[in-house]
């Protein structure tokens, strides 16, 4: 498994018929019903669906948050399934980014501080962190604001500094759960054209849950839930018309 695939050879991600089942009996709950799904090296990918469609059950398979109860999950090319929690562990933090709704920063950490925390769980030296981390929040368009906290930053800011805490690690996919959820259309929009960057100008792979339509549309394809089904999953014509 290694970093900067080349997305014309086989899918970064791979789902074989991936079930998901909560509880026994009566209390039984099939979150996923067979899942299938290739994801290729560099795609911008919207996953949407309404409550209880199992586009978030999925989105934590694919984060390595949680086990399928059955089917296979590839990553890289090598099944991942069978392996175990601190296993799991490692490969979230070397080849994946988070973005959430809730930004989910340190309250009383700056946002240089806060963009280090994965070098940190990496081991990384405390020199080559801050070079990492300023990099990082230069290119969200935070440079001169990294000692700033969470409460002297703007939402749309907070998000900026998630979004550089997800890549400081150089992933090759950032999961992003509702990343304009807290926002208003405007800095929704400026999140959306951050991520769109990083995807075509750096060719990191995104996985988008989202609610809107109008942000779904950056991306390059859109992918429905429903009832724990794949209902459809398309090509985005806007997004390829408005790439050329």
């Amino acid at each position: 498994m290694s970093k900067g695939q080349d997305p014309d050879s086989r899918p970064l991600i791979g789902l074989e018929g991936i079930t998901k089942i909560y509880g026994t009996g009566d209390a039984e709950v099939r979150a996923l019903r067979g899942i299938d799904m290739e994801i290729s090296g560099g795609e911008f990918v919207a996953v949407m669906g309404p409550s209880g469609s199992g586009k978030s059950t999925a989105m934590n398979i694919l984060g390595f948050l949680d086990k399928p109860t059955g089917g296979r999950y590839f990553f890289g090319g090598a099944e991942v399934g069978h392996l175990n929690r601190d296993q799991l562990a490692l490969l979230r933090r070397n080849f994946l980014g988070f973005v959430f709704q809730g930004y989910n920063l340190l309250a009383r950490t700056s946002a240089l501080d806060n963009v280090e925390l994965p070098l940190i769980y990496q081991g990384m030296a405390g020199s080559k962190r801050r070079i990492l981390a300023r990099e990082a929040l230069a290119k969200v368009g935070l440079e001169g604001r990294e000692d700033h906290h969470p409460a002297q930053l703007s939402g749309g800011q907070q998000q900026r500094v998630a979004i550089a805490r997800a890549i400081v690690t150089n992933p090759d996919v950032i999961l992003a759960d509702e990343p304009t959820g807290n926002l208003d259309t405007a800095r929704s929009h400026e999140i959306m054209d951050l991520l769109t960057g990083l995807n075509r100008v750096d060719g990191i792979t995104i996985l988008m849950v989202t609610h809107e339509p109008d942000m779904a549309d950056y991306a390059d394809r859109i992918i429905h839930f429903l009832d724990g089904r794949i209902e459809t999953d398309n090509r985005n014509r806007k997004a390829a018309a408005d790439a050329v």
